[in-house]
């Protein structure tokens, strides 16, 4: 009986304490809350194990944080140790170093195949002896569909790269570099250089070497004589500034890609007699080259640390591509998402996501639905490092690289950023130095000037590092 009395005791007491510490840390937020200026009710905020809430089921506009529901959903379907390839493949023969038919370039949906991926492709396949191509040059973007923007994303489109087509044949993350140099004297003519160059784009010169002042405009439209684009670079650049560089989508992705697979094969020698063209290869041709792509780990960070829109729809339609194994769509890979957040016993009053990216202010979802994924990524030792990986570090990379930097967060947050017009987010996890990992959700749906927001949130989660 003493022994029941005791344990009683003991249970009561536990439960009191407990209590009083939530009480306790409620009463610090909800100051820190309203010493912040912010609107209480323009805020959404859960912390750890239901330690804080605040508006934590009300449905947000979340930015780029959705992309934390994109990462976890992925990993779940395509474990690490998981490559996508592209490959190389033609039915034709080879006689005397000419391959007698059509190459054909297959994309699988890697959205990190870049310029040394092309390399190591066409590498692989002049081991086969080829040194010409009796046919033409064709690009299989059929794995998914031809849909290249989500009607989701906000309804203008630029030709900034954040907001680069999609396509199951991807090179370069569908954008192109263009570096500009001073010419020789004042008045000439500057150097302008497409990366890489190839002859998918048609460049237009139009800038000036001046004495000092530089100022700068590159212009993107789809060619309507060609198959490809024209890029106009227009203004004035100093004659001793150093390489200036922009950043440009392109609007066609497989043709994109193909264009630059002729050059590189034209680098290392081998000539094409035939035409290129979109077509859908054989199942059964023969493989003659093929590259995989990075682990899935560096896919992921290239996603998160710095908030790439274009790989979010490339693994969403790869989620697609299970069960729709041709024209993947992006609607079908968001049904893997939601399943996900169902699967977590989310509520489906808690979220409405249309678009893996949060390029859009359609995305609707409440800050505990994030934090359940979080810690179901936390606790999942398969795939916690990898998405652990992914998310930028505070004062060292991505889009933390410059918050927290030098105070008692800097390494210790690990977190994805987010932002459009209107709404500032933070979520990921703060550390200790004794173990404890707290994961957090700070969304912010309001008026209030961004930079405010982003200080408020850093200043939040280094309080968390040091509790």
């Amino acid at each position: 009986m003493k022994i029941k009395f005791l344990f009683l005791s003991l249970l009561l007491f536990s439960t009191s304490a407990v209590w009083a510490e939530a009480h306790k840390n409620s009463e610090k937020w909800n100051q820190l809350i309203k010493r912040s200026g912010l609107e209480a009710s323009d805020l959404a905020i859960s912390i750890g194990t239901e330690s804080f809430e605040h508006n934590s089921r009300k449905k947000m506009i979340p930015a780029s944080i959705s992309k934390i529901v994109t990462a976890a959903a992925f990993l779940k379907h395509f474990p690490p140790g998981t490559k996508l390839k592209t490959r190389l493949v033609s039915r034709a023969g080879i006689v005397d170093g000419t391959l007698k038919g059509d190459l054909f370039l297959v994309g699988g949906g890697d959205p990190s195949f870049v310029s040394e991926n092309m390399w190591f492709l066409v590498n692989h396949f002049l081991r086969t002896g080829v040194k010409k191509i009796q046919g033409d040059l064709v690009v299989d973007d059929s794995l998914f569909d031809s849909l290249r923007f989500d009607p989701s994303r906000q309804k203008e489109r630029v030709d900034r790269a954040y907001d680069a087509p999609v396509g199951a044949m991807s090179f370069n993350w569908n954008s192109m570099n263009i570096f500009i140099r001073p010419g020789p004297k004042v008045g000439d003519a500057a150097q302008v250089f497409i990366d890489p160059e190839n002859p998918y784009v048609r460049l237009v010169n139009k800038v000036k070497t001046s004495k000092s002042k530089t100022s700068l405009s590159a212009d993107r439209q789809e060619d309507s004589k060609e198959d490809g684009d024209v890029v106009v670079v227009s203004g004035q650049i100093g004659e001793d500034v150093s390489e200036q560089v922009i950043f440009k989508n392109i609007t066609q992705p497989d043709l994109w890609a193909l264009a630059n697979l002729k050059s590189f094969l034209s680098q290392r020698g081998i000539s094409i007699t035939g035409q290129m063209r979109r077509g859908t290869a054989d199942p059964k041709a023969n493989v003659l080259g093929e590259v995989e792509s990075k682990p899935m780990a560096d896919v992921l960070a290239d996603m998160n640390k710095f908030s790439n829109n274009f790989v979010a729809e490339m693994l969403c339609k790869n989620l697609a591509s299970q069960t729709e194994p041709k024209s993947a769509s992006l609607a079908s890979g968001m049904k893997v998402l939601r399943k996900y957040l169902n699967e977590l016993g989310v509520p489906e009053s808690e979220y409405n996501l249309v678009n893996p990216s949060g390029l859009t202010r359609e995305n609707r979802i409440s800050s505990s639905a994030l934090v359940r994924v979080l810690k179901d990524m936390d606790s999942n030792f398969q795939i916690q490092p990898e998405f652990l990986f992914s998310l930028p570090i505070a004062g060292v990379d991505g889009t933390l690289k410059k918050r927290m930097k030098d105070g008692p967060a800097e390494r210790w947050v690990r977190a994805k950023t987010g932002f459009i017009n209107g709404v500032v987010s933070l979520a990921g996890f703060a550390g200790h130095q004794d173990g404890r990992v707290i994961p957090f959700v700070f969304i912010y749906n309001g008026n209030a000037d961004e930079s405010k927001v982003r200080k408020i949130f850093d200043e939040w989660a280094t309080d968390l590092v040091k509790e």
